[in-house]
């Protein structure tokens, strides 16, 4: 095989892997995916089941490729972000508002696609696992931002970032999402101010 033949051939696995994990998401999305099968997915398709696993070892591997389409757009609006020309303090605060918002819309609108995600969390799949670490990250490169102006008095900001994160979890955490709606207190906001003063010089 030549080599653009063989660019060629990886497209089209792409396009093929992508139009399952479409699909999964559509009938995740509708009837859960715990309910939806790999033959439901491949009936839609028109395609045979195996080809299917052709990509996609299992169904958990599959559940978890959905999962970490839905995390990924979640992680592409923090990153933006985080590259606004804003105070440290802005970004940081406005990260943890989008994955609280996000959560939270997903909780109201699309209960079935959040409770994947809910346990994508509480058995952590790589998905989730990988999606800490990419929040974390993203918030650390703000708080060292911060320091290096001045604006935050830290020495490791990868230990402050996980601390941040830690500390706010009741609100980007979807497995916390019901709870938080039931309480007025704190609020994401008193919470922010919290943090933002240990990290404050």
């Amino acid at each position: 095989m030549t080599h653009s033949a063989s660019i060629d051939a990886r497209r089209t696995q792409n396009g093929t892997r992508d139009a399952i994990i479409d699909v999964a998401l559509t009938l995740f999305g509708r009837v859960g995916f715990q309910k939806t099968t790999i033959k439901d997915i491949a009936r839609q398709l028109r395609m045979s089941p195996a080809n299917i696993y052709r990509f996609f070892g299992t169904k958990a591997e599959l559940n978890d490729a959905v999962g970490r389409r839905l995390l990924n757009e979640m992680e592409a609006s923090v990153i933006a972000i985080a590259k606004r020309r804003a105070s440290a303090s802005d970004r940081l605060r406005a990260c943890i508002t989008a994955i609280e918002e996000s959560n939270a819309r997903r909780f109201l609108f699309d209960p079935a696609l959040h409770e994947l995600i809910e346990i994508a969390f509480d058995e952590s799949w790589p998905s989730a696992a990988d999606h800490v670490q990419t929040i974390e990250k993203t918030l650390s490169g703000i708080i060292s931002q911060g320091a290096h102006t001045g604006e935050f008095r830290v020495n490791d900001s990868d230990l402050a970032a996980i601390l941040v994160h830690n500390a706010c979890v009741r609100f980007p955490h979807p497995r916390l999402i019901e709870e938080r709606r039931r309480k007025t207190t704190p609020t994401l906001d008193q919470m922010m101010d919290f943090c933002l003063a240990a990290i404050t010089d």
